[in-house]
């Protein structure tokens, strides 16, 4: 018999919509049968135990989540300790049931830990049967009467009559439970052994899998029952939490928090609008990192993660993400092998190698931090896709296997990346390639300036930069292109350049402007009207210079000979 309404596990109807098929279906209320002998076949016998030592529910006397944030930590740091003196006789599977929440401060370590409840079935058979489809692929509950999840003295029990076919309906726990086939599954008395923190969420849980309810509105109550309804599997209260809990105003300390629950929580697919909303939040928060490095650092793994996932991060280039993630690491992480384990399963896939420099990427060849397969396999990807045409870089950058790691993805650079190809011969020359979006370059009006990554040329660093300026009459804006060398040596460089761009017209690169200048560290030289047109003209939807929405530029650089300072 299937309840009519039931959820079973939660299967969405429309999976665009944010509410689950019960919030679409509140008049399959059956909140008058809960706790009622009448409309129950079964007892649930819930042993309550003392929490650990000193340790409180998460919402006992808390009024903020900076105060159950401390509660959390000082539990973490109990289990941390009682972990160093094992119950005899305690088995894994027991280890992980002592406490509300378990351990996940060292999220690599515990990545792999999952709450799981566990239950002992007595009492006396009943003659109700119910079919429900089997779940052979699922995890059942232990069934074994005789086993006991903690040695810890019961401090009271408390009896609820419940119906096994809307609690077997809502909960693959209690599905598993009550139909897992053998003899216990029809008795009549079940029991849970539960500590005295979880007895307040896990009565709001049984409520809700009556009325679709909760009582709890507050993000610490909140966060209580989400916990209560992934340890007894109910998908459906898991998301309805995670939506209330979205509905909160999200502060850093409360995004933290939902990033900081155990990884089998944070990987439920009920729960991944709560982790996203988490993550977006910390993302916009530190989004220009060159303004807050030293914020960023002090993140957790969780943090830097969040914020190491964004396409819109604000850094002068990805060297400098590069140099925040080695840095981040040795902070948090001084012991070299468990620094390499957190990059190698948490970190270096959200560097994205391909849009660093080269110089920078000969470094990650004997960076220390990498395994030496990983440095050498990431620096030959980021080669080859830099070599690529920039319409194969633009397919990399869509593909969809591409799309959990997104290193192919730009992101919102200070300096913009650049192409460039080196001659030795007959003399040192370099040549440029700058790619503008239309929008990047919609932005610099009416006096801003972009830069490009720092190329070098002789041993010495260059830059390129756009401009929108006004013409040499200062009578109307227009666009402007400029070479610079950066302050750094004492040499001086007598340099031939060339500006060309791509045309619609000629689908090829045109030279627009030629000429020769010797430089000093500090010092640029460019030309202010480089199309020689109104800035509206150069920047309109038909105009001759953006191919498929980019600019296309290229400068080409000569040494004819340079000269030492003395």
């Amino acid at each position: 018999m299937i309840l009519p309404g039931a959820d079973l596990f939660d299967p969405r109807i429309d999976m665009d919509s944010d509410f689950s098929p019960v919030e679409s279906r509140l008049d399959h209320d059956f909140s008058f049968a809960f706790n009622d002998s009448n409309f129950s076949d079964r007892v649930l016998k819930i042993e309550i135990v003392a929490d650990l030592p000193d340790v409180k529910s998460a919402g006992d006397g808390c009024s903020s989540i900076t105060e159950w944030t401390r509660n959390r930590k000082r539990r973490r740091e109990d289990v941390k300790k009682d972990k160093a003196v094992e119950i005899v006789g305690q088995s894994e599977e027991d280890q992980a049931l002592t406490c509300n929440i378990p351990d996940t401060e060292d999220t690599v370590a515990y990545e792999n830990q999952d709450l799981e409840a566990v239950a002992m079935v007595e009492g006396s058979p009943t003659d109700a049967q119910l079919d429900f489809h089997e779940r052979g692929d699922a995890a059942g509950p232990s069934s074994d009467s005789s086993w006991s999840m903690d040695c810890s003295t019961v401090l009271r029990v408390k009896s609820i009559h419940i119906s096994s076919a809307i609690l077997a309906a809502k909960s693959l726990y209690f599905h598993e439970l009550f139909l897992n086939g053998i003899k216990e599954s029809a008795q009549r008395d079940v029991t849970i052994q539960i500590h005295a923190a979880e007895e307040e969420p896990l009565m709001d849980l049984l409520n809700f899998m009556y009325s679709n309810n909760l009582s709890a509105n507050q993000a610490t109550a909140l966060l209580d029952v989400l916990l209560a309804a992934h340890k007894f599997k109910v998908a459906s209260c898991m998301r309805y939490c995670s939506k209330l809990l979205r509905k909160i105003p999200m502060t850093c300390e409360s995004s933290l928090l939902y990033l900081d629950l155990p990884s089998s929580i944070l990987m439920a697919e009920a729960a991944q609008p709560l982790m996203d909303s988490a993550k977006k939040f910390l993302a916009v928060k530190y989004k220009d990192i060159s303004k807050i490095q030293e914020e960023v650092l002090k993140l957790p793994l969780a943090g830097i993660e969040a914020v190491l996932s964004s396409d819109d991060l604000q850094a002068a280039s990805e060297d400098t993400i590069y140099d925040l993630v080695l840095k981040w690491a040795h902070t948090h992480y001084p012991k070299s092998v468990e620094r390499k384990e957190v990059l190698a399963k948490r970190l270096v896939h959200l560097i994205r190698f391909p849009y660093m420099t080269c110089r920078k990427l000969k470094k990650v060849l004997n960076c220390n931090d990498f395994h030496p397969e990983f440095a050498s396999k990431a620096v030959l990807e980021a080669l080859f896709f830099k070599a690529e045409t920039p319409h194969r870089q633009r397919a990399l950058a869509v593909d969809e296997p591409n799309a959990v790691s997104r290193r192919f993805i730009e992101r919102a650079y200070k300096y913009r990346p650049v192409k460039v190809v080196d001659f030795e011969l007959p003399h040192q020359q370099c040549v440029v390639y700058l790619d503008l979006k239309r929008g990047e370059c919609a932005l610099l009006f009416p006096t801003g300036r972009v830069y490009s990554q720092a190329f070098h040329l002789g041993g010495q660093g260059f830059f390129l930069s756009a401009h929108c300026n006004m013409d040499q009459q200062g009578t109307y804006h227009c666009f402007g292109l400029f070479l610079g060398m950066q302050e750094k040596g004492s040499a001086s460089f007598a340099v031939d350049y060339e500006f060309a761009a791509r045309s619609k017209s000629t689908e090829g690169y045109v030279s627009k402007y030629k000429g020769n200048y010797t430089f000093t560290g500090g010092k640029a030289v460019g030309y202010r009207n480089l199309f020689g047109v109104h800035w509206q003209t150069f920047i309109q939807d038909d105009s001759n210079y953006f191919m498929n929405g980019i600019l296309h530029l290229r400068a080409e650089l000569t040494i004819r000979h340079f000269d030492l300072a003395r």
